[in-house]
């Protein structure tokens, strides 16, 4: 089956927060909709896969000895490791589908080995030993959200401090848009510091796409302003599920979206509410807990 012939998921309510769909509520509530309740099938791209492919590498290379982590062993890693991917999700074949010389996806695992041997100019990892790679992280926090999560790389100094490592296949945002980049490491770092009573040290974010790393040193005022900004986010989020009202929110971003189809801004009509409508709240209330959520700025 394809994944344009997919059948939508089973419905289900939201039970938790991640940075991603955090990002998804604020940038659009019935992009939210579209992807956590109704859960409905979007097709791969190819930047998107580019970057799972790279983290990946990224992510195995640390499985070799100090010494044999250079630049020629990752780039080699890239084929092997698509064909992981493909192994594991096979839809992603349909990227490559109208390309039968191949020349396009050798572009493409070429842009991913470039990408990869960049990783080498802004860092080196023949001096790190991360303590954790691909972790998944979870906590409950007082008032009852679970929050979720998993970060690319956990750096532990034998001083203890903790750095939280992000890689981005990207470009870095433009100063203005800069603490919306940093939005994701401060939800990881609350959740560390819940979870383990930690304040990380220093948040990374590696832009793989232009060369540059953004750092940021949090406080726990830091954290405590996230974790306000969340709490506030996930009441807007209970609201919407109770009633029903999820409205979009038109942005530039609206052209990268697979939910034209169904989307009123498009002409389109989306699929009937799955869930029950447990009450009937106002919308202008809907609107005064939204309205402390500052959308996604469009990428630069």
């Amino acid at each position: 089956m394809s994944t344009s012939e997919q059948v939508p998921a089973e419905p289900r309510a939201p039970m938790s927060l991640s940075p991603s769909r955090a990002n998804d509520f604020m940038q659009c509530p019935l992009l939210y909709r579209f992807r956590v309740i109704d859960r409905l099938p979007e097709k791969p791209s190819e930047a998107a896969t580019r970057g799972t492919l790279v983290h990946a590498v990224l992510e195995r290379l640390f499985d070799d000895a100090a010494v044999e982590r250079t630049a020629p062993r990752a780039k080699a890693m890239v084929p092997g490791q698509w064909q992981r991917l493909l192994e594991s999700k096979p839809e992603l074949g349909e990227l490559f589908a109208e390309d039968p010389d191949g020349q396009r996806l050798a572009g493409w695992l070429g842009e991913a080995e470039r990408l990869v041997e960049r990783w080498f100019t802004l860092e080196d990892p023949t001096r790190l030993e991360p303590a954790e790679r691909e972790l998944f992280v979870e906590t409950e926090l007082d008032s009852g959200l679970r929050l979720r999560g998993v970060i690319d790389r956990v750096d532990v100094a034998p001083s203890g401090d903790v750095r939280i490592v992000d890689y981005k296949t990207g470009k870095a945002p433009r100063p203005e848009y800069r603490d919306g980049a940093l939005f994701q490491m401060t939800f990881y770092a609350l959740v560390v510091w819940r979870l383990r009573g930690v304040l990380p040290r220093r948040l990374q974010l590696v832009y793989l796409g232009s060369g540059d790393v953004l750092t940021y040193d949090p406080v726990e005022a830091d954290l405590q302003r996230v974790e306000r900004k969340l709490l506030a986010l996930w009441e807007a989020i209970r609201l919407a599920t109770a009633t029903g009202d999820w409205r979009p929110r038109p942005t530039k971003l609206c052209g990268w979206c697979d939910h034209q189809a169904v989307c009123p801004e498009f002409g389109g009509t989306p699929p009937v509410y799955p869930l029950a409508i447990a009450s009937a709240r106002p919308p202008e209330s809907d609107e005064s807990v939204q309205g402390r959520m500052d959308p996604v700025q469009p990428a630069p």
